[in-house]
């Protein structure tokens, strides 16, 4: 019935565990922002089984339109249509929405690293006391690829473009706790991926 929805398995195969933690991660927050929502299959899952909170879709207009057919399909009274952000163009233009979380799934590893850097420069200014920060993918540790797969996906990733490839976890961590977020957890994912959740700190904290 939709033939043009853009599709991704990989999206198909982690979306549950990604919400098994997602539900605990999230039980008090009231509204996700999703930065680069992709193809849309994580918002239209994710949404209407976290009815609490508002998912609010993201993503460069080139990919608003699959967004779209998603939602179309799969509508929920929580799940908004997506906003154009872009990590470069700051300040980011979320109309009215106020985000006390922020949901991204492979991003850093497409990224350039100073769009990594600039995604968190943002958060720093946008994301109030307390809020949620949650990133899935890859991740290296210790400047070392977890797995012989990662290492195989690194190399295709450079092969696309050079200013992508699977980050280190150190690097990306100390990027979030400029931006005030300490690490709350790191869950091991199935096929070799990461599911970081990140706090930020209180002004008054130490």
């Amino acid at each position: 019935m939709y033939p043009e929805k853009p599709f991704s398995q990989a999206c198909e195969n982690n979306r549950q565990p990604i919400l098994d933690i997602l539900q605990r991660a999230l039980a008090d927050r009231q509204q996700v922002l999703e930065l680069g929502s992709g193809t849309g299959q994580h918002a239209v899952y994710f949404a209407p089984r976290l009815p609490h909170l508002t998912w609010q879709t993201t993503d460069l207009a080139v990919n608003h339109e699959g967004i779209n057919a998603w939602i179309d399909e799969f509508p929920a009274d929580n799940l908004r249509r997506p906003l154009l952000v872009n990590a470069d163009q700051r300040p980011w233009q979320l109309d009215d929405y106020q985000p006390d979380a922020l949901y991204t799934a492979n991003t850093c590893h497409i990224m350039a690293w100073s769009s990594v850097e600039n995604l968190f420069a943002e958060l720093e200014i946008l994301m109030p006391e307390d809020a949620t920060l949650a990133i899935y993918g890859p991740f290296n540790y210790g400047g070392r690829f977890t797995s012989d797969s990662n290492a195989r996906f690194d190399q295709w990733l450079k092969q696309q473009a050079p200013h992508q490839g699977i980050r280190d976890f150190e690097a990306v961590n100390r990027l979030a706790e400029t931006a005030g977020f300490r690490l709350a957890e790191d869950n091991a994912m199935p096929a070799n991926n990461r599911l970081l959740i990140w706090k930020k700190r209180s002004t008054t904290s130490d």
